[in-house]
């Protein structure tokens, strides 16, 4: 088996579970990146209004973000927009609140137990403007030029191909879409034993790049306007000369 594949299958099989289970990530209430080391991680998730939290429907939350995405942008109403790796849907529901009636909002996940809890939610929550489809990150099965606006929280990071994701994700926006992202990534070098672990990589810490590398890969894809809105730092307690960071991410297709 193939790396990349390796670490698909080991992602899926962890997500998964959650979905099954429906407990939230490290049995916490609030949102972070769920691992095998999430104990040694200090959860810095921050930015959601818990009254908004509060009105989702119950397990929308699987407490599995490293971020507010929907803070780092201003909404439109009647966009289109999509969510990458959209779980049990926390922000798809939260997006399609803010585009209103007008506009919609697409969760693209690539496991059927959560594509399953979200859809389930949806009806529960009566959200008329929201689905729901499976596929995967790298090749997206959406036509060009579709979306305002793509989101995602903690996710790309557990994409083997960066580059290729932000390819799918400029070619399937509108010409001065956006996207706006959080997710995981690093300063230093990582541990080897981290980058080499397949479980370590469903914990959105294997796969996390170098933050100057993670944005020059975005710049190189084609993207403008590409800066960080947030910069948060775990206490990962592996080395002083490593760190784990959890980032909010922004740019616009030109």
């Amino acid at each position: 088996m193939d790396t990349s594949k390796q670490i698909k299958e080991t992602v899926k099989q962890h997500y998964g579970d959650i979905a099954r289970s429906g407990a939230s990530c490290c049995s916490t209430g609030e949102t972070s990146c769920c691992g095998p080391d999430c104990g040694d991680v200090t959860n810095l998730a921050h930015g959601y209004d818990l009254k908004e939290l509060a009105a989702l429907p119950e397990g929308a939350d699987l407490g599995l973000g490293c971020g507010n995405p929907l803070s780092l942008i201003q909404f439109q109403k009647g966009w289109k927009v999509l969510d990458l790796g959209s779980g049990a849907g926390i922000d798809v529901f939260m997006a399609a609140k803010r585009v209103g009636e007008t506009g919609h909002v697409t969760g693209l996940d690539m496991t059927d137990e959560m594509l399953a809890r979200a859809n389930a939610n949806a009806e529960t929550g009566g959200f008329k403007n929201v689905s729901f489809v499976k596929g995967e990150i790298e090749s997206m099965p959406f036509e060009d030029n579709t979306f305002d606006l793509v989101i995602s929280n903690c996710v790309i990071n557990l994409v083997p191909d960066k580059a290729q994701a932000y390819r799918e994700i400029r070619r399937v926006l509108k010409p001065g879409g956006h996207f706006a992202i959080a997710d995981m990534a690093t300063r230093g070098d990582m541990p080897t034993d981290v980058r080499k672990s397949a479980e370590a990589w469903a914990g959105c810490v294997a796969g996390a790049l170098d933050l100057e590398g993670y944005l020059r890969t975005i710049r190189e894809v084609g993207f403008s306007d590409v800066s960080t809105k947030f910069v948060n730092e775990y206490d990962f307690a592996r080395s002083d000369e490593f760190a784990l960071l959890s980032v909010g991410l922004v740019g616009t297709k030109i």
